[in-house]
């Protein structure tokens, strides 16, 4: 095998139709130069970093004419990347087949924050718009010097810029510029992540102009991925490259204090490396170092306790002395309209801890030299990592490459960020590649998780039945003990580990539903982490980070509000909205349905087998969502069924109908897994769910039998995220249909059948 990682390779070699470096891929198809590693079994020459205020950073065209797109995003599965090929199409006027994204690669893309917040099309496709429209502007400029035409005397189709009304005076893109570089300024704000924004002179298209945008493009990975072609992170393999494996302690805080390298010296090039609290074992074969994982004798310290009795932890968030605190919203006064209301209203509602339990296990692979660094990685912020392996290795951040490769899941901080730290300080150790993948036990106990949270609503009545006040509050574990990302070492476990220090951030959130209620409050306060350093129970993002358990209970506390006055669930929502999109899509989702008012339970089944319907309303961002769920309970055993899902989604644009209603199809199954069964389950030494019979997660016969899902399209609105929103408001719509069913209130997620029968009870 070549190997290319010194070789001099410019940028457009890098990713240029004939270079080696795309082998494998397709035009129209994600493009990455990690398939490069695993064609050829090497990296490549590290590249400065692209300058976000030049053209030529967003967009290239090839000699053949077809257009290479440049985000600094990535697609964490949802098809994100057919979106900005359509958006980039479009803008340029050339048929989606010729446009290749290039997702993810610190080295070809600028830092766009990586998959975050549901940004990838709002705030991500923005910038690769306003780059395609200046690129036309360019092309069609010097076509019209080659012509000796005006620009308005010009045509585009596919690509091919002729004259209007001559259609013999005509040159492709190809032609123009083809491999070229366009050497023309943006005006960028300054800023890197989610807020970076460039733009050219030119005017983007009209939405009345679409033709690409707004229609049901298909996923071409598809084949690829059913097919078994897809190369993940899984696959990539260099030239002398060792497989690792990293050694959790049995109990939290525990540290090696003795090992004994003798008992895997029979094994084939197994090596330790131990530093401080950080321990691993190498060898050139993979099943070699799993073998050397299980056979290493260690003898650990001997900790105390670490965690309360899980039976405690609800108890424990109560009476815990807050951290941090902040009223996120003051209508009014509510607490002087809450002591003077004629009834009052008060529930409290648990979330647990809950894991990323992605699909596999954590992979990554490093290459860290003496001068520069390599990493293939799976997680949703390449550029971060980036930044993370530079601090941990003390490289200068220009001597980092991060790619991203597709992974077994990224939704949020999981353990993809650990294994770039710890792949990075292993290679840099042993001098040589190194590719780190967990176990499935590392994965499930050892992610970053979701934080656990207590949430109490109070809503007071007039002597008319009038909501008057509103008051809600949350306590809960950050969900920035570790952040979103893993751009500083102290936010991983080997930089924790190896006495780099902690980066604690007080910080959770409150409902984003724009309730209008004369007297409103939302507030919350964090308490400290369970244990400060390497803990499995550190909370952290997980996808849509604390939207669900908020509005769990925000709308499971306006379900018990609309009881209480006696209303229909729907009619009492619509009253106190008076945003015309949040109202519509209430609306559409209940015209769907089939909804006819009533109050809730009012009509309770008498049989074994029991049925109700619950809606609830969510808010994220720019993105309104409401989800009606239609369950089926089953008194004896307690077991819940969703039947059917009627989802009203309004996200603004429509890029492509089809994949936004695959996209919502996943939150709900996502969000349904949430509520049903998924639920960490810890002793006083650690984290005891680390497989799938102990963190059950939903399984395809528990998949709704319907989703049935309308999409409001606003071409003249942005196009907002879709990727989160709809996994929100699904615990909710799920609790409210089961006391629809039942008459009994389920307050505390998962809703597992044990629970139902003793609520039932």
């Amino acid at each position: 095998m070549t190997d290319l990682r010194n070789s001099s390779v410019s940028r457009r070699a890098l990713l240029g139709g004939g270079g080696a470096l795309v082998v494998g891929f397709a035009a129209g198809l994600p493009t990455s130069s990690a398939g490069a590693a695993v064609a050829t079994g090497a990296g490549s020459k590290i590249l400065p970093g692209p300058a976000p205020d030049q053209l030529d950073s967003w967009i290239a065209v090839r000699q053949d004419g077809a257009v290479v797109a440049y985000f600094g995003k990535m697609d964490p599965g949802q098809g994100v990347y057919v979106a900005i090929a359509q958006i980039v199409a479009e803008e340029l006027d050339v048929p989606f087949d010729r446009v290749s994204v290039v997702m993810g690669d610190s080295a070809t893309s600028a830092n766009q924050g990586g998959a975050s917040g549901s940004t990838g099309i709002e705030r991500g496709g923005v910038t690769l718009r306003y780059a395609a429209a200046e690129a036309r502007r360019v092309l069609l400029d010097r076509a019209a010097q080659r012509f000796g035409v005006a620009v308005d005397e010009l045509v585009v189709a596919r690509g091919v810029v002729s004259v209007r009304g001559d259609p013999a005076r005509q040159a492709g893109y190809g032609e123009l510029i083809g491999d070229g570089r366009f050497d023309v300024a943006l005006q960028w704000n300054g800023q890197y992540g989610n807020t970076l924004l460039a733009k050219g002179r030119a005017v983007p298209k009209r939405p009345e102009e679409y033709r690409i945008v707004g229609t049901s493009i298909p996923r071409p990975d598809i084949v690829a991925k059913v097919f078994g072609r897809q190369k993940f992170v899984t696959d990539i393999r260099l030239p002398g490259m060792l497989h690792a494996r990293v050694i959790r302690p049995p109990a939290v805080g525990a540290v090696p204090v003795a090992v004994d390298e003798s008992s895997i010296a029979a094994i084939p090039g197994a090596r330790v490396v131990r530093r401080a609290g950080v321990l691993a074992v190498l060898a050139p074969k993979e099943w070699d170092a799993i073998r050397a994982m299980r056979a290493l004798t260690v003898t650990w310290s001997q900790p105390g306790p670490a965690f309360p009795e899980q039976a405690a932890l609800f108890d424990h968030l109560r009476g815990a002395t807050p951290v941090a605190h902040k009223v996120e919203r003051a209508d009014g006064d509510a607490a002087t309209a809450l002591a003077g209301a004629a009834r009052v209203v008060t529930a409290e509602y648990e979330w647990p801890f809950q894991a990323h339990a992605s699909l596999g296990p954590a992979c990554v692979v490093a290459d860290v030299r003496s001068d520069q660094a390599t990493i293939w990685t799976g997680t949703q912020k390449p550029h971060f990592a980036r930044e993370g392996v530079a601090k941990l290795t003390g490289l200068p951040l220009g001597a980092v490459r991060s790619i991203w490769v597709s992974g077994p899941g990224c939704y949020g901080r999981n353990d993809a960020g650990d294994a770039a730290m710890d792949a990075a300080f292993l290679s840099q150790t042993v001098g040589a590649p190194v590719r780190v993948q967990y176990m499935r036990q590392d994965g499930t106990a050892w992610d970053p998780k979701g934080p656990a949270s207590v949430h109490r609503g109070q809503g007071g009545f007039d002597t008319e039945g009038k909501l008057v006040a509103v008051a809600f509050d949350t306590i809960g574990f950050s969900r920035t003990e570790v952040d979103s990302n893993e751009s500083d070492p102290r936010d991983t476990l080997a930089g924790q580990l190896l006495g780099m220090g902690t980066h604690f951030q007080p910080a959770f959130g409150a409902p984003g539903e724009a309730y209008v209620v004369p007297n409103r409050r939302l507030a919350w306060s964090v308490v400290a982490p369970l244990h400060d350093v390497a803990s499995p129970l550190r909370g952290a993002h997980l996808r849509d980070p604390v939207g669900p358990q908020l509005n769990f209970a925000s709308e499971s506390f306006m379900d018990e509000l609309a009881a209480a006055a006696g209303a229909d669930p729907v009619e009492f929502r619509l009253a106190h909205l008076t945003t015309p999109r949040g109202i519509a899509v209430i609306r559409a989702a209940a015209e769907r349905y089939g909804w006819t008012p009533r109050r809730a339970a009012s009509a309770v089944g008498t049989g074994n087998v029991v049925t109700g319907r619950g809606i609830a309303y969510a808010q994220r961002s720019a993105t309104l969502v409401a989800v009606i769920a239609e369950v089926e309970v089953e008194r004896a055993s307690g077991q819940v069924r969703a039947r059917r899902f009627v989802v009203a989604h309004d996200c603004g644009l429509v890029i492509n109908p089809e994949g936004t209603r695959r996209t919502i199809e996943g939150n709900i199954v996502h969000g349904l897994s949430r509520a049903m069964w998924e639920e960490v389950v810890f002793d006083p030494h650690g984290v005891t769910s680390v497989d799938w019979a102990s963190y059950p997660i939903l399984e395809i016969a528990d998949a709704p039998v319907a989703i049935d899902i309308v999409l409001l399209d606003r071409p003249h609105e942005i196009a907002a995220g879709a990727g989160e929103a709809s996994t929100r408001p699904v615990a909710a719509a799920m609790a409210n249909a089961i006391f629809d069913a039942t008459g009994v209130r389920l307050r505390r997620a998962p809703f597992t059948p044990k629970r139902v029968r003793a609520a039932l009870a």
